[in-house]
């Protein structure tokens, strides 16, 4: 079985690792706070110093981090993964990201005789921990197709979409419907809470009809647990809908239920400071 590198052991990165080592794939990991990585190791990751030196040992690299920007970091730094990529080896970068990055690392990767993918991922902490990930992927399809066997170790729901940043449009579009049910899921909650009905009936009830989605089972509970450790962290979510707007300008189209969702993105973490807090804590902009 092929060697697997991991770069970013965080909320996500962790879970997938785990069932990873799970099917008993050979597991190198690094993260930027080595004590993250310390369960994984516990049960059999085996730690890396640097991201060149996780990409030297291993056949396929995965990377998921924060940011645009520290993808770019990892992957292009003296001690990033490229430094370390062996010839005919894979890099796939699970980050949500920005399509034009994802290409600029799929064609340095094609000129250094390496290979790539971006494969952003939706289901949040529930869908890594139980390989229930949905898997967006950009590339080459006979490269997608060698990859294809740890993905289904990650998620349920795989499919390639094209060239180099198709994952990570694909990606946008999923994150401008999770705007809308977002905003959709924290005002029901809100107007139900100002008529002075039963949340728990209310979310019971509208989960069962036609107003059921993903959102609302899965984070509106947590909302009536005062629960709002981060799932997805807020602030990276407010980084996704600002790129989807960006890639949106770029393509000539307004989204203006988007841009109201990030208007109220940049509240919660921009100005109230909450950005750590998962994307349900969206809800404390009128709970106190």
């Amino acid at each position: 079985m092929k060697k697997i590198g991991f770069v970013g052991t965080g909320v996500m990165g962790a879970a997938i690792v785990s069932n990873l080592l799970k099917a008993d794939y050979e597991v190198r990991v690094f993260n930027r706070t080595k004590s993250k990585t310390d369960a994984l190791v516990s049960q059999g990751a085996i730690w890396a110093d640097s991201p060149q030196l996780v990409a030297a040992q291993s056949d396929v690299t995965f990377s998921m981090v924060g940011f645009p920007t520290d993808v770019d970091t990892i992957y292009f730094e003296e001690n990033g993964i490229f430094a370390g990529a062996k010839k005919g080896s894979i890099v796939v970068d699970m980050t949500t990201s920005t399509p034009t990055l994802a290409k600029k690392i799929g064609d340095y990767a094609e000129g250094h005789d390496i290979f790539a993918l971006d494969a952003p991922v939706s289901g949040g902490d529930i869908g890594a921990k139980n390989a229930k990930l949905t898997i967006m992927v950009g590339g080459h399809e006979d490269i997608y197709e060698q990859v294809k066997p740890i993905f289904e170790k990650m998620g349920t729901t795989i499919a390639l979409f094209g060239g180099y940043g198709s994952g990570q449009h694909a990606k946008m579009a999923n994150q401008i419907m999770i705007a809308g049910t977002m905003t959709g899921m924290t005002e029901l909650l809100v107007y139900a809470k100002a008529a002075n009905l039963d949340l728990e009936s209310v979310i019971k009830t509208v989960g069962g009809g036609s107003a059921a989605n993903w959102s609302l089972a899965n984070y509106a509970p947590r909302i009536l647990k005062d629960d709002y450790t981060p799932g997805f962290f807020a602030k990276h979510f407010l980084k996704d809908l600002r790129i989807a707007l960006d890639e949106a300008e770029k393509m000539d189209i307004d989204l203006p239920s988007t841009k109201e969702a990030k208007r109220l993105y940049e509240k919660l973490v921009d100005e109230a400071n909450l950005g750590n807090d998962g994307t349900q804590a969206l809800v404390k902009l009128w709970w106190k």
